[in-house]
């Protein structure tokens, strides 16, 4: 079996417990995806492993990379997220984000662009932009890498792309005044939210700003989006569920 030495840049994803002192990191890399690597002696306090295999930590890794687990030899901190990590709500997003990458990437298989949305994701969580709306915007993303987008461009019936619209989860998209019929359950939604549905499923991050979003578009874009992933992905994480406690203890 032959092993690589490579420098890769990574976000860590989770860890387990690998005997006493040890941790097995799960990382998602720009270079070759998402992949397992053992990091020996990481638990221990004194560890220069210690603080680079801590969860939503960005760095470059030094590894050895085969056909199964893989070791961390080294190290370097580019981004800890110190924000994220110190706040127990925005660490409730970020691991619902981390988690969504996880259950939805395959094993060492590259993917520059997911990898480039996680990290400005967790950029902008943890410099302070709205959790809701970094949420929102990377689940529409992630439902492009999953091969469920939804129809947000116009009309899913029609291809209508002006007027008020409803959200069929059925119909997969935006559903039009005139095409509204086709689905009894369509979600009635306004025309704010019709319009952030479009913005965030082409919008570039590394251009966001701020946007204000009142509260009720906030829930009509959850539960259309919520319910769009219920239908289609086949994802259930425990990370969504804590998450929805965490958001009623909201300030």
């Amino acid at each position: 079996m032959t092993f690589l030495w490579r420098k890769i840049e990574g976000i860590v994803l989770r860890t387990s417990d690998y005997g006493e002192a040890n941790k097995i990191v799960t990382l998602f890399s720009r270079e070759i995806g998402k992949f397992g690597a053992v990091a020996r002696g990481a638990k221990k306090p004194n560890s220069r492993l210690a603080s680079v295999t801590q969860p939503f930590t960005h760095g470059f890794f030094i590894c050895t990379v085969g056909s199964g687990l893989g070791t961390i030899h080294q190290g370097e901190i580019i981004d800890p997220f110190r924000s994220v990590k110190g706040d127990i709500f925005l660490t409730a997003y970020a691991s619902y984000i981390v988690e969504l990458t996880d259950k939805s990437a395959d094993e060492k298989r590259a993917h520059p662009s997911l990898f480039e949305l996680l990290r400005l994701t967790l950029h902008y969580l943890d410099r302070g932009s709205d959790p809701d709306i970094l949420k929102n915007i990377f689940e529409i993303k992630m439902l492009h890498v999953l091969g469920h987008q939804p129809q947000l461009a116009g009309c899913a019936s029609c291809g209508k792309a002006e007027g008020d619209f409803s959200f069929s989860v059925r119909e997969g998209g935006l559903l039009c005044e005139r095409c509204a019929g086709r689905d009894p359950y369509a979600i009635k939604i306004s025309p704010s939210t019709a319009k952030l549905l479009r913005l965030f499923s082409v919008i570039d991050l590394n251009r966001l700003g701020s946007i204000n979003v009142k509260e009720r578009t906030k829930k009509e874009l959850n539960d259309c989006i919520s319910a769009y992933y219920d239908e289609y992905t086949g994802l259930y994480l425990k990370t969504k569920k804590f998450l929805n406690q965490m958001e009623k203890f909201k300030p």
